[in-house]
């Protein structure tokens, strides 16, 4: 009967160790858990072409294939230069347009899967992730986004942390008690 209740409580079996394992550790924070899940997605994106393309071949021709395959799940209307909304910011009624990927979504996307690439065993110099046209189609549909939205896109610059006291700053009056 003992045996049974060793059995049942799993008390020294290989399961019971994993599982004490699994609990100390933390789970994997979001950015983690999208970057394996992005890595996985693009991963059997390669694997369903025909022919079947291995990581090794992957290429930046695959990876901008991928990207303009993923803009049929978009949710962001991006007007065409036909369309008589084109280039306004709120437009007053619906169009025909297509819903595409937002730039940003796609940005995020493939910083993503340029740091999934390299942790997975891929070397910087050959990342297909990391590559110029890469970066120029970005700029792209940055652009044309901004464009159909007619909002120019405007980088956003890096803010200094400063210390205001009386003493750098004359239009603070200096308090004193």
């Amino acid at each position: 009967m003992s045996n049974d209740k060793g059995k049942e409580s799993g008390e020294g079996s290989s399961s019971s160790r994993l599982a004490a394992t699994d609990e100390r550790q933390p789970p994997p924070s979001r950015y983690e858990s999208q970057k394996r899940r992005d890595w996985n997605t693009f991963g059997q994106y390669l694997k369903n072409q025909k022919p079947s393309i291995s990581l090794s071949q992957c290429n930046s021709d695959h990876v901008l294939d991928f990207l303009r395959y993923l803009d049929q799940f978009g949710k962001t209307k991006v007007h065409s230069q036909g369309c008589s909304f084109f280039g306004q910011p709120e437009p007053p009624s619906p169009c025909t347009c297509p819903l595409r990927q937002a730039w940003g979504s796609l940005d995020a996307l493939i910083g993503r899967l340029r740091a999934a690439y390299e942790e997975n065993g891929g070397s910087p110099e050959t990342n297909p992730f990391a590559s110029g046209a890469i970066r120029v189609y970005l700029r792209e549909v940055r652009d044309l986004q901004a464009k159909a939205r007619g909002i120019p896109y405007r980088k956003k610059k890096k803010r200094r942390i400063q210390l205001k006291t009386g003493y750098d700053n004359p239009k603070v009056p200096l308090q004193t008690s």
